[in-house]
């Protein structure tokens, strides 16, 4: 039997209570749509990742799951990195006027850079984040510097 192949990220998932809602919110945010002729489902090009939105509850019963009310925090966040320090609070505004609510405003962090939190309206957090340490290359993707050898 030939070897898995690499595990890739191609595309997040997000289960939305209201996906006219969560789709309006999306376009708002920049994001660009693309929709294949398909029907109850969302997708936006989110750099090198697609952005996919669809219904909770279809969600929950397509992964043969109980569809439970999301828990305060719920152990994962989705991150934005930007090129300038200034833009970190841009996005978080830009977030809250499309209808999410800041989190944590943007601030120095003690790693060196800058951040804050907003959730879009189905309460899903994204973090924003301006990283002096991992640049974007010349197709815009974040780079993480290797590991200095011990």
């Amino acid at each position: 039997m030939p070897p898995a192949p690499a595990l890739r990220l191609h595309l997040v998932t997000l289960g939305v209570g209201d996906l006219g809602r969560a789709i309006a919110f999306y376009i708002a945010m920049g994001l660009e749509r693309r929709d294949l002729d398909t029907q109850g489902v969302a997708f936006f090009l989110a750099g090198h990742v697609v952005l996919s939105l669809y219904p909770r509850d279809r969600l929950a019963d397509d992964a043969s799951l109980a569809d439970t009310p999301p828990q305060p925090f719920s152990g994962q966040t989705l991150a934005c990195n930007v090129a300038q320090e200034a833009a970190v609070a841009l996005v978080i505004a830009r977030a809250v006027a499309a209808g999410g609510k800041e989190v944590k405003p943007a601030q120095k962090v003690f790693w060196g850079g800058t951040s804050g939190y907003f959730a879009d309206p189905d309460g899903h957090l994204w973090e924003v984040a301006h990283n002096p340490f991992f640049p974007f290359d010349a197709e815009g993707r974040l780079t993480v510097p290797e590991r200095a050898a011990s």
